[in-house]
């Protein structure tokens, strides 16, 4: 593995992690502990759309000029998940459980798809065709490092 998909990848797993705590405690109604670990992830998965959306997906686009490719299916996907974020923050205001617990899991394999797209298709073909690719890798790690909040 290399630069950008080794990092990207790392941060991939981190936000899982998180997130199955989440579920975990809602699972079995620990409010608290769901509603003190949401806003890590919630800030994480954000973070991250930023990274690719605002660093890796122009860098990519402009080398290889597809701008109605990939990572406009990975735009689209991104919103798809905001979209399903913004139902489980309510569910979560509310105590939801059983409506919580249904988007969660729409949640969990729509990224598990959109992950393995990334992982194994546009990872890979980002380093492939960047010129720049530790410059770019370096600009991905700065923009994670100039924010206090990391999944743990």
């Amino acid at each position: 593995m290399s630069a950008i998909v080794e990092f990207m990848t790392s941060k991939h797993r981190e936000c899982d992690d998180i997130f199955s705590e989440v579920e975990a405690a809602v699972a079995i109604e620990d409010w608290d502990k769901a509603t003190q670990k949401w806003p890590i992830f919630e800030e994480e998965l954000e973070l991250h759309f930023q990274a690719e959306e605002t660093i890796l997906f122009p860098q990519f686009e402009q080398v290889t000029g597809m701008t109605a490719g990939p990572t406009q299916v990975m735009r689209m996907e991104h919103e798809q998940i905001r979209a399903l974020i913004k139902s489980l923050n309510k569910d979560l205001l509310d105590n939801n459980k059983i409506s919580f617990l249904g988007y969660c899991e729409t949640l969990m394999v729509l990224m598990q798809q959109h992950n393995m797209k990334e992982e194994m298709m546009l990872y890979p073909m980002s380093e492939q065709h960047l010129p720049n690719v530790n410059a770019v890798s370096d600009a991905l790690h700065k923009h994670y490092h100039s924010y206090s909040i990391k999944c743990k």
